[in-house]
């Protein structure tokens, strides 16, 4: 790619150079140099801008390793959480976040991607979203287009607000200040609407192309249709506290979805033929990632310098509160000594205690294989946990019990309730989603603490940082100073 922003612009505007590159790849320039209403003058180029976004999702557009699309994100969330363990600090990737310095320095490179990444999506949904119903071709390509630019353009503002805006409070006014909402493509300065404006955008952008999906057969599942637009329309209700809204659209959202069974849940987490499996980036050898896939960091088996000499660990306190007869605990080596389970690509392969098995390349030469950002067990989860919250305890264990019976043969439905219920699931979706990128978010939305106490976590490694209080100004990322600086005090930054 070329021209990929121009540092610090917000809301950059990127349109496409169509037909120009390999698998339809939208290679980006600004909007002053390329002619939107050109880029989109036909569904054909248009469909060839979204297959863009897609690749956007899984290409490395900055300068960073870690930063391989929306994976990046993923490793993130879960490093700022507890349940991700660092054995060691000999490795610098991720390090700053593990001990919460990045997203607390305005001038991080970390903070400029999260913030930079999602407005490139944003302003090539916009870009389409403007021009798509004037294009030419048929009703029904144009519909199912913008109903994906609208998707892409609600879930990155999902992502943005949670991490940079306060924590949404349901019954309040959420009046503090999110992000700039930009919906239309520009490249001027754009004030911060409150967390409210953002979340009613969100929600106005899903119900739109929640109405435009019907009768959409999407090519692949690095497409939207319209059950990930109503699991993204569950997880922004359960974020609101909307648990009626979040329990209705989980289960509509995993309706055509079976779960995985035992054999395949510890295959690698690598390919999204998976049954369960709703939306994911498929990625090829010729497309391989090398060093900024996610699989250069969260597999046992590529070759890489952060997997060799720092592997990923689990929190032995979250660890030790799995059955022992669910398929999930199979997943991590408590000894750090099977290697007749955990084998290892070299001697050269540091094994350790609480090691993780979840994510394996298939080819130990490629660090290839595709990245789940949404699956069918996340729906149960975020049903039994809305009923749960919202008092409807049986129906809570009734919504929870396929899939904690599916991992766990021997799992009995739960007769708890109240706060021992909501904890038990939170339990079963810590176990199941470790390593996906949602432990922060969950943190957050919760307003629950950062507590690292009683496991596997180091001092020297994490810097100390065992504690966050709920509500603490560190749960909410700082603006990159690039903004700050480019905006001339139209964009301000959060309380540091």
């Amino acid at each position: 790619m070329k021209n990929i922003l121009k540092k610090g612009v917000l809301g950059l505007m990127l349109a496409g150079s169509l037909g120009s590159c390999n698998n339809d790849f939208l290679e980006t320039t600004p909007t002053d140099q390329v002619s939107t209403v050109d880029a989109i003058a036909t569904t054909k180029n248009a469909w060839a801008a979204l297959n863009g976004i897609h690749r956007l999702m899984y290409s490395q557009i900055f300068s960073s390793q870690s930063q391989g699309g929306q994976s990046g994100n993923m490793m993130y969330m879960d490093v700022l959480g507890e349940d991700v363990v660092f054995p060691n600090a000999s490795n610098a990737w991720f390090l700053s976040e593990y001990r919460w310095i990045s997203h607390r320095t305005a001038t991080s490179n970390m903070l400029f991607y999260n913030y930079t990444f999602y407005f490139m999506l944003i302003g090539n949904a916009n870009m389409i979203i403007a021009n798509i119903d004037n294009a030419t071709g048929s009703e029904a390509d144009k519909n199912a287009i913008k109903a994906e630019a609208l998707t892409y353009r609600a879930w990155s503002y999902y992502q943005m607000v949670q991490l940079f805006g306060e924590r949404y409070v349901a019954g309040a006014a959420n009046n503090g200040l999110g992000v700039p909402l930009v919906l239309e493509p520009k490249t001027t300065a754009t004030p911060r609407s409150t967390v409210a404006e953002v979340y009613n955008q969100i929600n106005a952008d899903l119900a739109q192309a929640i109405a435009l999906f019907p009768n959409y057969t999407r090519l692949n599942k690095s497409h939207f249709d319209i059950s990930v637009a109503k699991g993204i329309k569950a997880r922004v209700a359960l974020t609101q506290q909307d648990y009626a809204t979040a329990a209705q659209f989980a289960k509509e959202a995993r309706a055509n979805y079976t779960l995985m069974n035992n054999t395949q849940y510890l295959a690698g987490f690598n390919n999204y033929d998976n049954p369960e499996w709703m939306w994911s980036s498929r990625i090829i050898a010729d497309q391989t990632n090398y060093f900024y896939s996610f699989f250069a960091y969260m597999s046992s088996n590529y070759n890489s310098t952060a997997i060799r000499a720092t592997p990923k660990l689990i929190f032995s306190g979250l660890y030790n509160q799995i059955s022992t007869t669910d398929v999930r605990k199979k997943l991590w080596d408590p000894t750090g000594t099977n290697v007749a389970e955990f084998p290892l690509p070299l001697s050269t392969f540091l094994r350790v205690p609480y090691m993780s098995r979840k994510f394996r390349v298939a080819d130990q030469s490629l660090s290839i294989g595709d990245v789940p950002y949404m699956r069918a067990a996340e729906m149960y989860l975020i049903e039994a946990e809305a009923l749960a919250r919202s008092g409807n305890n049986a129906g809570a264990a009734d919504a929870l019990y396929p899939l904690a019976v599916n991992r766990d043969p021997q799992y009995v439905k739960s007769t708890k309730t109240g706060t021992d219920l909501i904890n038990e699931i939170m339990i079963q979706r810590r176990a199941e989603l470790w390593g996906e990128g949602f432990r922060f978010y969950d943190l957050k939305r919760t307003n629950a603490p950062l507590n690292r106490n009683g496991g596997n976590h180091n001092a020297s490694f994490n810097n100390g940082v065992f504690d966050v209080p709920a509500g603490d100004k560190q749960w909410q990322f700082l603006i990159p100073q690039d903004e700050i600086n480019y905006a001339n005090g139209v964009v301000v930054q959060n309380p540091q």
